[in-house]
């Protein structure tokens, strides 16, 4: 291997795809189990490797030399072979200080808090000194080495108004678990998390539910991954090729999730949108009449529209750890404030604006079968969608105009 991560598990990692964007060099994704690593170590058969959970701070003892920053804050995520010799850095700090500067938070004279205890949360106090922060806790199940337990937290520190996550809680495949301190804090105005797949963690999300500034990890990881590879090969990109990487990187991984009324164009729409980016489409009405083996009418006859939104919940809690996907929702799906949660992990969502004067009844839709019925659902949902959407398409125009549209915006 000449460049690459190692890590134990390195399934929801982005880092190969920044890099070889970057560089033009292979960057392999190396998972190596903890009795491994020492055999990996002694071998050094490598030029440049980042290191992610659990090894940050594993690694510093075979390494030959340690920049002045990493040592201070007792983690390398950076190593590069020098005719033999190990040399390690810490470019997650410089990625965390970017990320607060992206996320817009002040961090100065501020009570800060940060869940977790390793090489990561080193990096993120040593990043909030820097800022300016004047109190700062970081916390863990145990009490040791000046880290407070979570009970302490309760106790005593809920009135923090930063709070960084650098635990793997949400980290996919597990996108819907967030520390559960959360729910009690009083009223953050900063929350980061470093967590960034999925796009936007549960923690992102509940910081944004308190009105707070509130980023995951994406950001941080480019910024790093920008730094680390000037270490491999040397160099210095230009001004502007974080922010270019980034913006890439979302676009690619970013699911295009259209809601909308019954008969708004939402399937029509969303194909050919998925045509024009080569994108896989998904209709969660269509993906529950396959699952339960009957039409949408006849689900709500024999089963009741219960156990249509059950398995509605279920599929868009299964398609919301996916991404590069365009997904057209049925139109009662933002009904359940728990679906647009699942479905902001990973998408933008784009409300198809259809006049009503527009929108056509049909028997297939059992909620919308005659025109007072979609006129008392309009009335009844028009708000909810305005409020649950990122964009608002105006859709009085033909569909392939309001796939340009969403384009437009995307």
């Amino acid at each position: 291997m000449k460049y690459g991560l190692i890590g134990d598990k390195l399934g929801h990692s982005f880092s190969k795809d920044i890099h070889e964007s970057l560089g033009g060099y292979e960057y392999e994704l190396c998972e190596i189990a903890k009795d491994e690593l020492d055999g990996f170590m002694h071998k050094r058969d490598f030029l440049g490797i980042n290191v992610t959970l659990p090894y940050k701070e594993r690694v510093i003892p075979y390494l030959d030399w340690i920049d002045e920053k990493a040592k201070e804050i007792g983690s390398v995520n950076t190593i590069v072979n020098k005719n033999g010799k190990l040399y390690g850095y810490n470019t997650d700090f410089y990625g965390m200080k970017m990320l607060f500067a992206h996320a817009g938070i002040d961090a100065k004279g501020c009570k800060a808090v940060i869940l977790g205890s390793g090489g990561t949360s080193k990096t993120a106090k040593a990043v909030l000194t820097d800022l300016g922060a004047d109190k700062i806790f970081r916390v863990s199940r145990s009490e040791k080495d000046g880290v407070i337990t979570y009970a302490d937290l309760v106790r005593e520190h809920l009135d923090a108004e930063i709070i960084v996550n650098t635990t793997p809680l949400g980290m996919y495949p597990n996108i819907f678990d967030m520390p559960t301190v959360m729910f009690s804090l009083k009223k953050p105005r900063g929350v980061i998390d470093a967590v960034y797949n999925p796009l936007r963690t549960m923690t992102v999300m509940e910081g944004k539910s308190y009105g707070a500034r509130a980023e995951g990890g994406l950001y941080m990881l480019v910024a790093q991954a920008v730094r680390a590879s000037e270490i491999f090969l040397n160099t210095r990109y230009s001004e502007g090729t974080i922010d270019e990487i980034y913006e890439k990187l979302v676009r690619q991984k970013e699911n295009i999730v259209l809601i909308g009324m019954p008969a708004s164009g939402k399937t029509t729409v969303g194909k050919i949108l998925a045509k024009k980016l080569g994108r896989r489409f998904v209709d969660t009405d269509e993906a529950i009449t396959e699952t339960m083996g009957m039409s949408v009418s006849d689900i709500f006859k024999k089963e009741g529209e219960w156990a249509f939104r059950r398995m509605e919940e279920e599929i868009i809690e299964k398609l919301s750890g996916e991404k590069s996907l365009v997904i057209a929702t049925g139109g009662g799906a933002v009904l359940r404030a728990k679906n647009m949660y699942s479905l902001k992990l990973n998408g933008r969502i784009f409300f198809i604006d259809r006049p009503l004067d527009k929108l056509e009844p049909t028997e297939s839709r059992p909620l919308s079968s005659d025109a007072e019925s979609i006129r008392q659902r309009y009335n009844e949902r028009y708000s909810t969608y305005c409020d649950s959407c990122d964009i608002r398409i105006d859709a009085d125009g033909t569909p392939e105009a309001v796939a340009d549209k969403i384009l437009e915006n995307f």
